[in-house]
């Protein structure tokens, strides 16, 4: 039994980790035939089901930050999910990213005390296998460098800014270098998915347009995990 996930339903080896229960619902009613409730345990909903490449597929959300997707990554690899596509979001550090522009990440600054309690060096990167088919099913989508940070409400976001961009990073989120550390450690391939949902001048994407775009890149998901 894992402590925070209590299956109802099966758990695939293939599985999308959005943070956000409501998109995890969001995804599993476009990406699925018939999606059934896997996880409502801790508030943390996810769902299994049929994609539309005809294989199974777990969307489970993680919540937010990198200790509880740490946590739920490390659970479901005991659950059996041995490869997994973070879709969340990020926020643009200069004016190289759009709005709503889905990109893919090729390395993650480790600004986090999770993947530097598991080893990380500076840097943490993707699976080459499934980064791959990632690219290759996402068409123009561009391969960035994002920093990894535990803090969203962080006083000093100017001056770390400074530092990410010279260590070659145009955008932050708040998870995709512990997972990547959580699935080298556990055997479980792991690509991450963003949302450029927010610009460095504040300029924020509207409730519809991320839901439009988190779809997209879970579209790309999908694809990736049927090659």
């Amino acid at each position: 039994m894992t402590a925070h996930l209590r299956p109802t339903a099966s758990i695939a080896h293939d599985a999308l980790l959005p943070g956000d229960p409501g998109r995890a619902l969001a995804l599993a009613q476009a990406l699925l035939d018939r999606p059934r409730m896997a996880n409502h345990h801790r508030g943390l909903w996810g769902y299994s089901g049929v994609a539309a490449n005809g294989r199974e597929l777990t969307i489970q959300s993680t919540g937010i930050g990198a200790p509880s997707g740490a946590i739920v990554l490390e659970e479901l690899a005991t659950l059996g999910v041995r490869r997994a596509v973070r879709v969340g979001t990020c926020v643009s550090l200069n004016g190289e990213r759009r709005l709503g522009e889905v990109v893919l990440v090729g390395r993650a600054l480790g600004d986090d005390g999770i993947s530097r309690a598991l080893g990380a060096d500076s840097a943490s990167t993707p699976d080459p296998t499934l980064q791959a088919l990632l690219q290759r099913g996402a068409g123009a989508a561009a391969e960035v460098t994002v920093a990894s940070t535990d803090l969203f409400y962080d006083p000093e976001r100017e001056r770390r800014r400074e530092a990410w961009t010279a260590a070659g990073a145009s955008a932050v989120e708040l998870g995709t270098a512990a997972l990547f550390e959580v699935g080298r450690r556990r055997g479980v391939a792991v690509v991450s998915c963003l949302v450029v949902c927010e610009l460095s001048d504040g300029e924020r994407l509207s409730d519809e347009g991320l839901e439009e775009a988190a779809r997209r890149a879970g579209e790309i998901g999908v694809r990736a995990l049927g090659g």
